[in-house]
């Protein structure tokens, strides 16, 4: 029997992740009231995104990811001046000592172990388990679950229960008809280049991950009837060569695992494999430009603070790293479960 990775499913299945994530609301409210009195600093004066950074002893990526989901929460705004300030709601209700004040309710949780944790990460700018080996990324001279067999085929078939939902709705909404190479960096399962080889037969994909992942990219091809025209190459994407004169290379939800420098070096390795007139598909899902929102992308992005290197990034921050390394970057294409697609050409 042939699997079909071409057939959407009924029912929306976003609402479940939002619900799965929705814990992040908590912790990160939880945190910023009675761990960093940050609605306390804010009420003496607004300020920019460094200032505040610094007088909360948190680096660039944990205030971008705080600050963001406190806006998307409707607590603070930016003002004239670009400076973060508190809403009329935080002003009322969580300025410690004002007549409404909830923040003690707030701070009933500040001990529980999701907050702790929630505050050690946002302290340290580092993924859970960073000193003994981390599950999502791998990186030279860390121990990753990636590179154990066992963890390796258990994490990637748990990504793959996303992707399979949302690679049909790629795979329709992403033309490739004058495609005939796809090269699909951290491909995981291969479920996605699998549902574009199912709906265009002249197409070839090169799945370029980790080896004891790419055990499993080649079991997918097989169950899906493409083995014969989906390689894989192993490797590390940041440091080994990757295939060149390719017409499209895939980077879905890869870039949201790393911080700034990893993606500006990964978007620029991406472009040197395109042929001219290639286009770069960078399949994830986006930050408001203005970092306020959306509630569930802040909140996703929380989780990739807490998991990974990265966390959540808006298509401006795309697009600004696209055009440094040669590209022009197209309208985002949505998919599903708050997914998108921003295509980036290179000039013939």
């Amino acid at each position: 029997m042939i699997f079909s990775a071409t057939t959407a499913p009924n029912v929306d299945p976003t609402p479940i992740f939002e619900i799965f994530r929705g814990s992040y609301a908590t912790e990160l409210l939880t945190a910023a009231v009675a761990h960093f009195n940050l609605f306390g600093r804010l009420a003496q004066t607004p300020m920019p995104l460094s200032d505040l950074g610094k007088a909360l002893a948190l680096e660039e990526r944990p205030t971008i990811v705080l600050t963001t989901a406190l806006r998307s929460f409707g607590l603070l705004t930016m003002d004239a001046a670009n400076r973060l300030a508190l809403t009329p709601l935080a002003q009322e209700h969580l300025v410690p000592g004002g007549a409404f004040d909830v923040g003690d309710y707030v701070g009933l949780a500040a001990n529980s172990p999701g907050v702790i944790e929630m505050v050690e990460r946002l302290r340290s700018n580092r993924p859970a388990g960073h000193a003994t080996g981390v599950a999502f990324i791998y990186r030279e001279g860390v121990a990753s679950a990636m590179e154990d067999e066992e963890a390796a085929r258990h994490f990637t078939l748990a990504l793959a229960g996303r992707a399979k939902n949302v690679a049909p709705i790629l795979a329709e909404r992403v033309p490739m008809d004058d495609a005939r190479l796809l090269v699909d960096v951290g491909g995981g399962t291969g479920i996605y280049s699998i549902a574009l080889l199912q709906r265009n037969p002249k197409l070839q994909v090169i799945v370029v991950d980790r080896p004891e992942v790419l055990k499993v990219a080649r079991e997918m091809a097989e169950r899906y009837g493409v083995s014969e025209r989906l390689r894989t190459q192993a490797g590390d994407m940041f440091r080994d060569p990757l295939p060149a004169g390719a017409d499209a290379v895939l980077l879905s939800n890869i870039l949201h695992d790393w911080d700034v420098a990893e993606c500006r070096a990964l978007i620029e390795r991406c472009a040197g494999m395109l042929r001219p007139g290639g286009r770069l598909l960078i399949h994830d899902v986006f930050l408001n430009d203005g970092l306020d929102g959306p509630m569930p992308i802040a909140l996703y992005s929380a989780a990739l603070f807490c998991l990974t290197e990265g966390r959540a990034y808006s298509a401006a921050e795309f697009r600004t790293w696209l055009v440094a390394a040669g590209l022009a970057a197209g309208p985002v294409v949505p998919t599903l479960i708050h997914c998108g697609v921003l295509p980036a050409f290179r000039a013939h």
